[in-house]
């Protein structure tokens, strides 16, 4: 299934996470910036070792509620059949928690 989500193009040019390819025409440490003078303290990098990718930059929110290695693992494995070196790809990640408890009604 595919499924294509086209929206206009916002200021910050960013969701919730950015992948950076090794060689994009944006560097992470350009991407930091970016999100820094535009989000200032709403998102952070985070450098990999993988072939084709260098970097990701999160939404700090997201790593306050997820496991960092779990989280770019989940974004790597999903990210990698898509992404060249060249390419930054922009992302919405969304969380949901579900919660069921068993109650004693005596």
């Amino acid at each position: 299934m595919l499924s294509l989500k086209i929206s206009e193009f916002e200021m910050p040019p960013m969701q919730d996470l950015l992948i950076i390819g090794k060689r994009a025409p944006i560097g992470p440490e350009a991407v930091r910036r970016m999100a820094e003078a535009l989000s200032p303290d709403q998102f952070s990098i985070v450098r990999i070792e993988h072939p084709k990718i260098e970097a990701v930059l999160i939404r700090t929110s997201l790593l306050q509620m997820l496991d960092e290695r779990v989280l770019v693992n989940i974004i790597i494995q999903e990210a990698e059949a898509l992404i060249n070196e060249t390419m930054v790809l922009r992302s919405e990640l969304k969380v949901a928690v579900s919660v069921q408890r068993e109650v004693d009604m005596s």
